[in-house]
C-alpha cells in the first residue's frame, strides 16, 4: 500500500524558512514524478512544485525563486525548501505522485505551514 508521510511544517514569521520532508513507502518512488501540493482554507488544492525521476523541476509562478524541490531516491524522500515565506503561503502541504494526485489517490495527512505577518 502506498503511503506518504509529510513533516517539517510549523509557524514561522514572514521572510522565514522551512524545510518540508515527505517519506514514501510501498511505491516505486524512484520512477515517479513527485509533487508538493498545498491547500489553503476555502481554496482548492494546488500544485506547488514537481520533480521527475531525472531531477527536472517545475514551480508554480507564486513560489518560483523562493521554493526548491529535491529528492533522495535512496531514502524514498522528497523535500521542499521554502524561503522568503509569505502569509499567502499558509496552507496544509501534501506530497504525492503526480499521477496519483490526478486520480485522487494516496493523499496523506499533510503538514500545516502557517506564516505570520
Amino acid at each position: 500500500q502506498v503511503q506518504f508521510v509529510e513533516s517539517g511544517g510549523g509557524l514561522v514569521q514572514a521572510g522565514g524558512s522551512l524545510r518540508l520532508s515527505c517519506a514514501a513507502s510501498g511505491s516505486t518512488f524512484s520512477g515517479n514524478t513527485m509533487g508538493w501540493y498545498r491547500q489553503a482554507p476555502g481554496k482548492q488544492r494546488e500544485l506547488v512544485a514537481r520533480i521527475n525521476s531525472g531531477g527536472s523541476t517545475y514551480y508554480a509562478d507564486s513560489v518560483k525563486g523562493r521554493f526548491t524541490i529535491s529528492r533522495d531516491n535512496a531514502k524514498n524522500t522528497v523535500y521542499l525548501q521554502m524561503n522568503s515565506l509569505k502569509p499567502e503561503d499558509t496552507a496544509v502541504y501534501y506530497c504525492n505522485t503526480v499521477v496519483a494526485a490526478l486520480r485522487g489517490l494516496y493523499w496523506g495527512q499533510g503538514t500545516q505551514v502557517t506564516v505570520s505577518s
